[in-house]
């Protein structure tokens, strides 16, 4: 019996969160690691499997966030764990463009076969979701011969320097970080929370005002790429509004841009989808992806028309640890426990409690402005009642509430005020519930 067949998945609390111990190690880390790390939760985490999270005080916590998104299947989830086992027996790395092996070559099949698109297309794998998007741009501008990248408000595309231009938060992620990569040109991403124009036409005044930019003060002819999440993510899990995305595509075709689909944190069934993009039936001449893909082990991937990801010379893309065969053998095992497990249907199960129960309570809390998102990728944004102005404070104590009960919520937005859930899809319908109850009764203490 493993250690991950004994922890049991329910919340328990043997101390005060956090514990002396996990107090004693956050000192430990204040002396040793960067000040410029933050943490989400002050607890040291001893192990953890499925949904649970039991840190070194003993104290059994709720994982409503999968590692933002990473741990999808479960944390350790068993054909993971085999997996890499057996992988890192065999051999722990020989770079791919210096001797090949077969786990990555399987994986890029399967990105091939999963992502959506009836053309032929072909991949590449790096470490990171920032690596990705950082390869994605550079391929589309080689293949384009063209500089300038369309981006998004409220997007967030990685921490790289390049990435970092691409993403539209100041604070955290760019403040006194510049001077940032040239030819991004961002532009306004609609917000139907937000929006002050009409709400039955928004997706078209929004396509044509971006596409009045793009034309009038880049020039259409002088745009590689046009990137964007199918739901924003760090911005706060904002859904764009039916049509704008399929116009967008339509516009870049037209124009011969490469339009491409940001999957990071939307992909590999968080949203009851395999891709969000499939909610409107979206092929993207490029899919970028990472987090869910491996369940925990560093892996993202570029999957494009073959035309494009073969307009590079030979020698042109690589990485030293990209594509890492451990790393290969865990996202092989993520696809099969995603396709055996029926996890896409789960997400959309998942997501259907999510919104009951967010919605129920938004009914009783006027300080919830909106519940959003797809699937098993949900947010509520809070604001102070009667207004739409942004209530980070409710969010800080709802979060902070949460956490002494053992549960792990996550926040997101460009304003600091949503709280955002994104479940391991293999969590219980019980536990999930729990959570969500301990989450109504910090509502009830403000």
């Amino acid at each position: 019996m493993t250690s991950q067949d004994r922890l049991p998945q329910s919340r328990h609390l043997a101390t005060d969160i956090p514990g002396p111990l996990s107090t004693a190690a956050m000192q430990r880390r204040k002396e040793a690691v960067s000040g410029g790390l933050g943490t989400a939760m002050p607890v040291i985490v001893s192990r953890a499997h499925n949904a649970i999270i039991e840190d070194i005080d003993g104290n059994r916590i709720i994982d409503l966030g999968s590692g933002i998104g990473v741990v999808s299947v479960g944390n350790s989830a068993p054909r993971v764990v085999k997996a890499v086992q057996e992988a890192v027996a065999n051999f722990t790395h020989t770079n791919f463009t210096t001797v090949p092996y077969m786990g990555y070559i399987e994986v890029c099949e399967a990105l091939n076969r999963l992502t959506p698109g009836k053309f032929k297309k072909k991949s590449i794998l790096q470490n990171s979701g920032a690596e990705a998007v950082e390869n994605a741009i550079k391929i589309a501008r080689h293949y384009t011969k063209r500089p300038a990248v369309v981006v998004f408000e409220h997007a967030y595309h990685g921490r790289t320097n390049l990435t970092m231009a691409l993403t539209a938060k100041n604070l955290p992620y760019k403040d006194g970080f510049g001077p940032f990569a040239s030819e991004i040109y961002r532009m306004p991403m609609p917000y139907s929370y937000r929006y002050d124009g009409n709400l039955a036409t928004i997706a078209e005044d929004s396509l044509a005002h971006v596409i009045s930019k793009i034309e009038k003060e880049i020039g259409a002819h002088n745009v590689a790429a046009i990137i964007i999440e199918p739901v924003i993510g760090e911005g706060g899990f904002i859904v764009p509004p039916a049509g704008f995305m399929p116009g967008l595509q339509k516009f870049a075709t037209e124009n011969k841009i490469v339009f491409i689909a940001d999957e990071v944190q939307s992909g590999f069934a968080r949203t009851g989808k395999m891709f969000a993009v499939e909610h409107e039936n979206i092929e993207p001449d490029m899919i970028i992806t990472a987090k869910g893909i491996a369940g925990g082990m560093p892996l993202a991937a570029v999957t494009a028309r073959a035309e494009i990801m073969d307009s590079s010379h030979v020698g042109g893309l690589g990485g030293t640890y990209g594509g890492n065969p451990v790393v290969c053998a865990a996202a092989l095992a993520v696809i099969e426990t995603i396709e055996e497990e029926k996890l896409v249907d789960r997400a959309a199960h998942i997501g259907t409690i999510l919104f009951d129960s967010l919605n129920a309570l938004k009914a009783k809390y006027p300080i919830i402005g909106e519940v959003r998102g797809r699937g098993a990728m949900v947010a509520i944004e809070l604001v102070h009642a009667g207004t739409k102005d942004p209530n980070p404070e409710a969010m800080a104590k709802v979060i902070k509430y949460c956490q002494s009960k053992g549960v792990l919520i996550l926040t997101a937005g460009t304003y600091g005020n949503v709280i955002r859930f994104l479940p391991p899809l293999v969590i219980t319908d019980e536990l999930l519930k729990d959570a969500l109850g301990v989450l109504a009764e910090g509502f009830a203490t403000l």
